[in-house]
């Protein structure tokens, strides 16, 4: 017995069961006669529960994958769990158990969150990154890189996390604080592996362009900005008394002559040398200190006061010989370019503030148009192209020209050459945790840094390892895992105790869904032909550059390593907004937390899904509301009523079905107009604009047409008709986004066949022209009355049945008419004074 009342939580049990039983989203084995969709979004680290920034996210990408698949589209929508990283071990440390046992646990409750909510994903397909079946590949892949050169080891200064224990990368690092724990960040030096992505800076740079009809303009800059290319001369500034140089990358050239000191970053590798025989060495390393535990956003910061130390050490200025004070100073970063900065005071700001702080000479280079520029009397430096003066035989000549003139010299005399350079640094993979990817290398006193042998992979994470609470990585102290033979001589040997850093198993897993149980190899040659790239991508702004990067910086990387022949991962990129409430972004410690599962058994998952899909576009940010989740709720219900209600009239006909336009009614038409109307904006502005929230709207107003004829249809067997085909049409917009209600309204209305296997529904645009239109009339803008005339009436008719309208008589009676504007099938607006 069907029930009556809209009841959500047993509709949406009983057809997950229906879908999971039938299989409905398995996506087919690679068939060439179907087009594919790949479509994909960021995979979840297993936490414990979903949060309302997921449900949005993947709301998003069923209402694709779902679309697609009734366009007629083989469609790969895989789900799996992005399951090493730090959050597991604390929590392991915590509960007194394995991380593995945690991460497990939580990943069989989220999958069970997600299945609530009907996403139609293919779980043949699921995947966890802290598998041993996935990351012996991502083990392969370093040795494969290792060898080719792209990954190797080296001491570096890295941002160290006391209270995790772990290095961060420079993104890692907020406001000189870590971004998981909050505790200060300091400096350290440690031997890191790190990949070498600087090799594809250029084609990173390039292919950019591949991508700007799918990206969003705002990501392409990003990773522009972030790539930082720039094309200049590094110059060389021998040291005093040294055998050193001081070697620096400008874009300025041109500024040479002006260069009166250098400024270098106080973790600079001449320093040693420099302050080695200083009697200012304590004060000097004091200064040291304290900066390098500076977040580098600070130290560059426009309002941070600029500060610096002599070093008692000068270099000499290649161009006019003179000597120039070495100064560390807290705005120069190691991390982009030389380390180094030749300070031209007179056109750099920063270095004229320094110059002036710290008695500097100032000396104009660069002349402007029209006037001089006295250095003693400089506040703001001139950093525009100008007239170069007091730069010897360059002087008098313009600064582009200037710039090509003093590369010369300077290639010419070997104290410099024509450089590209790059923001974009190495790739630090190294982390000091467990609960990662173990990095597959082995140190011999006799032969050195050896791979471990392909045969041995995977080197497995140790079940037996007991987490220490001081939050240490277990691994170094535990010598099953680091006592090892030697591959090469067969000597006592140990393993590496760094593991792999989390972006590392986020880079490729997108291809390791095209064919995820596969044992003797990491892809199906076929599947990834087939598959890649994927062809819509969704996640959060936040992964603009990381993420994204190292992706692409994988793709090409495995592209030279032989596995395929793919340039980049994603041909078209959704970022979705934040969730909010309160105006903040949701988080237990703000106490503004909407949980899931609570919407869920309150309201049922179809309300929520179109909650979060009609309550903003994808792109922007969206404010949780309680009066408007509730709003949704009752939409849905009322589509239940009307459903009910109209029982017997309806009959299973098919969305927009034809119908002989002579024989109809003017509400059929009416009704018929607004089907193929909705349909027509429905599936525009969700296939191609992805707005969902228009397209709902669309079904709305069908909705509301449908409740407006219902009575007068039902007469009819013609009007019966159209109210099936409409009430079906609806069905299908919704059908993507509320699948479960659809589902079941669509079963009652007599089809056999689930709408998740229906086509989605071709309008006809015949079916959009209407006899008459529905005419508004304004009397200075305002609204005063309306009238249906013929659709294909001229504009002076249209003119004299407005002016002798009853209701406009009322209003315009004592005034005089000035104007009459009239837009044809929609408005008349009169003028009047």
């Amino acid at each position: 017995m069907q029930e009556s009342r809209y009841n959500p939580g047993r509709i949406e049990e009983k057809w997950q069961r229906i879908w999971q039983d039938q299989e409905v989203f398995r996506s087919t084995h690679e068939d060439e006669s179907l087009p594919k969709y790949y479509v994909l979004e960021m995979f979840p680290y297993p936490s414990g529960r979903i949060h309302m920034g997921h449900v949005r996210n993947y709301s998003i990408g069923d209402v694709v994958a779902r679309m697609k698949r009734m366009q007629g589209y083989n469609v790969l929508h895989p789900m799996g769990w992005d399951a090493f990283g730090l959050p597991a071990e604390n929590a392991a440390i915590k509960n007194n158990t394995h991380p593995a046992h945690w991460t497990y646990q939580n990943i069989s409750y989220m999958r069970q969150e997600l299945k609530r909510l009907g996403y139609s994903y293919d779980w043949s397909k699921e995947l966890a990154t802290c598998h041993p079946g996935y990351y012996q590949w991502e083990q392969l892949f370093f040795l494969q890189l290792y060898q080719k050169g792209l990954a190797y080891r080296k001491k570096a200064p890295v941002n160290w996390c006391p209270d995790c224990l772990t290095v961060l990368a420079n993104e890692q690092v907020e406001a000189g604080l870590c971004w998981r724990c909050e505790a200060a960040v300091v400096k350290k030096e440690l031997f890191q592996w790190f990949l070498r992505i600087t090799d594809y800076a250029e084609e990173l740079l390039q292919d950019l362009e591949k991508l700007a009809h799918g990206w969003p303009e705002r990501v392409i800059s990003m990773q522009k900005n972030w790539i930082g290319k720039s094309q200049g001369m590094e110059i060389e500034f021998p040291v005093n008394g040294l055998s050193s140089s001081v070697k620096v990358f400008t874009t300025r050239h041109d500024t040479l002559y002006g260069a009166t000191f250098m400024s270098l970053a106080p973790e600079h590798e001449l320093v040693p040398e420099l302050i080695r025989d200083s009697p200012e060495q304590d004060r000097i390393r004091e200064f040291i200190h304290r900066v390098s535990a500076q977040d580098q956003e600070e130290r560059t910061a426009e309002e941070t006061v600029k500060e610096g130390v002599f070093t008692g050490r000068y270099c000499i200025n290649p161009a006019t010989g003179e000597n120039m004070p070495i100064y560390l100073a807290n705005f120069v970063l190691l991390e982009y370019g030389t380390g180094a900065v030749m300070a031209v005071p007179a056109h750099d700001q920063r270095d004229l503030e320094f110059a002036r702080k710290y008695n500097l000479p100032v000396r104009v280079v660069v002349r402007p148009e029209g006037h001089d520029l006295s250095p003693d009397d400089m506040t703001a430096a001139f950093s525009e192209p100008g007239t170069a003066v007091n730069s010897g035989q360059f002087s008098g000549k313009p600064t582009a020209q200037v710039q090509e003139e003093i590369a010369d010299f300077l290639e010419n005399k070997n104290l410099g050459r024509r450089k590209t350079n790059y923001r974009l640094r190495d790739w630090n993979i190294s982390r000091q945790r467990f609960w990662g990817a173990p990095i597959p290398v082995i140190y011999c006193p006799q032969c050195g840094t050896v791979p471990v042998p392909r045969e041995e992979l995977p080197v497995l994470l140790p079940q037996e390892a007991d987490m220490p609470l001081d939050g240490r990585s277990p691994l170094p102290e535990l010598d099953s895992f680091v006592q090892t033979t030697c591959p090469e001589c067969g000597g006592n040997a140990r393993r590496e105790t760094d593991t792999m850093d989390t972006f590392v198993e986020s880079s490729w897993y997108f291809a390791r869904f095209t064919a995820p149980r596969r044992k003797d190899a990491p892809f199906e040659p076929r599947a990834i032909k087939y598959w890649l790239p994927v062809d819509q991508y969704i996640g959060g702004i936040e992964h603009a550059i990381l993420h994204l990067l190292y992706a692409r910086f994988f793709v090409k990387a495995l592209r030279d390593l032989g596995y395929w022949s793919l340039e980049e991962p994603f041909a078209n990129l959704l970022t979705q907004g934040m969730v909010l409430k309160d105006g903040a972004k949701m988080s237990k410690s703000k106490g503004n937390v909407v949980d899931p599962d609570e919407m869920i058994n309150r309201y049922g998952a179809d309300t929520v899904r179109l909650y979060c899909l009609f309550a903003s576009p994808p792109e922007k940010d969206l404010e949780w509301s309680d009066a408007a989740i509730e709003g949704s709720c009752r939409f849905l219900n009322r589509l239940w009523r009307l459903v009910e209600e109209l029982g017997p009239a309806l009959s299973p006909v098919g969305p927009c079905v034809d119908m002989n336009a002579a024989e109809l009614s003017p509400q059929e038409k009416e009704l018929r107009a607004a089907e193929h109307g909705a349909l027509r904006k429905a599936g525009r502005d969700m296939l191609e604009r992805f707005q969902f929230n228009t397209a709902i709207a669309a079904a709305m107003e069908l909705v509301n047409a449908l409740s407006q004829h219902k009575e007068v249809l039902t007469a009819r067997s013609s009007g019966k008709k159209a109210l099936s085909s409409a009430l079906s049409t609806v069905l299908s917009i919704m059908a993507p986004i509320t699948p479960h209600i659809c589902e079941e309204l669509w079963s009652r209305m007599g089809y056999k066949t689930s709408l998740a296997r229906t086509p989605w529904p071709e309008y006809d645009s015949r079916a959009l022209l209407q006899d008459e239109v529905l005419v508004v009339i304004q009397i200075n803008g305002k609204l005063r009355s309306k009238m249906s005339v013929p659709a294909d009436m001229d504009q002076e008719e249209l003119k004299s049945l407005a002016l002798e309208d009853a209701k406009v008589q009322k209003h315009i009676q004592g005034k005089s008419v000035t104007q009459l504007i009239v837009v044809p099938g929609k408005l008349v607006n009169i003028v009047v004074k």
